[in-house]
């Protein structure tokens, strides 16, 4: 029987490693954290994610939770229309799933051939040409025939075996939060929850998890809601971080404020963006019998504002577990490298795009960007959407 060691139990780490399993693998999942639990926020997955996710033999589980997002355009803070919402083909449409309820599908996809071990801090990485793979921990070292660094973005196995990539800072940071449908305000029919608001280096976003009453045992359903804004995150409790997004966003278009006003500060999640320049040169290492790959986060870490982050880590952990059905170990891992690098290399590209028109600053600027946003916006959304839905697994 092949073994895998996949170092980290993120959304990415726990795909792969059940789409291994499934397969015959024997499978060791190793997690930093004391224990394995997800945000309590949401996430976006465009069809290219949807896509992988059926390959990976999910396809069932994801149709229980989640909830299409239609297209709601976008305003500016004083209400105007930047870009009308616009009919969106059903097979472009993207569909928003609470990440506990996609956490819960990915671990019962599991099955008893993983082994988890928590609290495993993997120091040290092996990739040599004679030797097996091996991770370790400056105590243990797990061997096996295939290494999986699904360890985020301060990947440390990226850290050793791609040394030219840094981690440096998008300039942002996010607000997230899901207000529980008990919770969530009761909005007229000429607010809709869909939809984008942008400002001078502020965003906000939001979408509805299903209808009102649609919670249960397989969804968790209410308001989800992202607030991005230009600088570091803030040092602050969560208490006075709310209290400075509603200071912030005062003055936009309804429902922020309501939906701000519902938030508990406990639901709210802060994250610095961050990404990875250059990306690696490689996603694929050989060694002994197999090899190291990069997967998720570690191998093409990128700001959010397309959406594409876990979309892409299911693309990796969907290509990698066609690739090792079809093919020798070290040729899976060789083609993997060659399949993943310039599909990472092209979302990334049009995620920096999209973010360098995002964060306009200064009056000229922005008047400029307000005026070219109906036609620049649409367009690179468009082609990013067009990359997403051509995308499928290896056969």
């Amino acid at each position: 029987m092949r073994s895998a060691v996949v170092v980290g139990a993120g959304l990415g780490g726990l795909a792969v490693a059940g789409a291994l399993a499934r397969s015959g693998w024997r499978v060791t999942l190793l997690e930093r954290a004391d224990r394995v639990r997800p945000e309590t926020t949401a996430v976006v997955l465009w069809p290219n994610g949807v896509r992988a996710l059926r390959a990976l033999g999910l396809g069932a589980g994801l149709d229980a939770i989640a909830t299409p997002l239609p297209d709601g355009g976008v305003r500016r803070p004083d209400g105007h229309w930047l870009v009308q919402p616009r009919p969106t083909p059903a097979e472009r449409m993207p569909v928003v799933v609470h990440r506990e309820d996609l956490h819960d599908a990915l671990i019962a996809g599991l099955g008893d051939q993983v082994e988890l071990r928590t609290g495993v801090t993997v120091r040290t990485v092996r990739a040599a040409p004679g030797e097996r793979p091996a991770v370790g921990d400056g105590r243990h070292t797990v061997e096996a025939d295939l290494v999986v660094a699904a360890d985020g973005t301060d990947s440390e196995i990226r850290r050793q075996l791609a040394p030219e990539t840094a981690v440096v800072s998008s300039g942002c940071a996010a607000w997230r939060a899901v207000i529980p449908w008990y919770r969530a305000p009761q909005l007229p029919d000429d607010q809709p929850v869909h939809g984008e608001t942008l400002g001078a280096g502020y965003r906000f976003v939001a979408a509805s998890l299903g209808d009102r009453g649609t919670a249960g045992a397989s969804r968790r359903g209410g308001i989800y809601w992202v607030a991005t804004a230009a600088g570091a995150p803030r040092p602050e409790p969560p208490e006075t971080q709310l209290a400075l997004l509603k200071r912030w966003y005062a003055g936009w278009p309804a429902p922020i404020a309501t939906l701000l006003d519902a938030t508990d500060p406990a639901e709210v999640v802060q994250q610095e963006i961050r990404e990875l320049r250059p990306l690696p040169r490689s996603y694929g290492f050989p060694a002994g019998p197999g090899g190291v790959v990069l997967l998720g986060d570690a191998a093409h870490a990128m700001p959010p504002h397309l959406g594409q982050g876990a979309c892409l880590a299911f693309e990796d952990a969907a290509t990698l577990s066609a690739l090792l059905r079809e093919s020798r170990l070290p040729d899976a891992v060789a083609a993997y490298d060659r399949l993943r690098r310039p599909r990472a290399a092209t979302m990334v590209r049009q995620t920096r795009r999209m973010s360098a028109v995002l964060q306009t600053r200064g009056r000229l600027a922005l008047r400029a960007r307000d005026a070219a946003l109906g036609t620049i916006s649409p367009r690179l959304r468009n082609t990013a959407a067009t990359a997403a839905a051509s995308w499928h697994p290896p056969a």
